[in-house]
């Protein structure tokens, strides 16, 4: 019981983990402070975790992995995007949040 708790917990952590970044992304369309080699090493070091979760059966490491890799590889992208794709990539994101005006409002 507790391992399957500290597995819930370092998930729900390595997941959130991740949220701040991605939302300053979106918030600020800037990247430039971010170190690409970094980030492409999280996108492969988590599809090779998730990789590993399924490989061995394991959703626990499947699900929190692949989360993760999601939000790392959406920060890649960002960082490596020209920068009128990364506004309008940030700007369809944003227009989709709850209490974000419509580009039409």
């Amino acid at each position: 019981m507790i391992a399957i708790a500290v597995g819930v917990v370092a998930a729900a952590l390595s997941v959130t983990s991740f949220v701040p970044q991605a939302w300053r992304v979106i918030r600020t369309r800037e990247t430039k402070d971010l170190a690409t080699p970094m980030w492409i090493m999280n996108v492969v070091g988590f599809a090779m975790w998730t990789t590993y979760g399924v490989l061995i059966g394991s959703w626990p490491i499947v699900v929190p992995n692949a989360i993760c890799c999601v939000l790392a590889a959406f920060i890649l992208v960002m960082k490596l995007a020209p920068r009128p794709t990364k506004h309008r990539i940030a700007d369809a994101i944003s227009a989709k949040l709850p209490g974000q005006r419509d580009a039409g409002d």
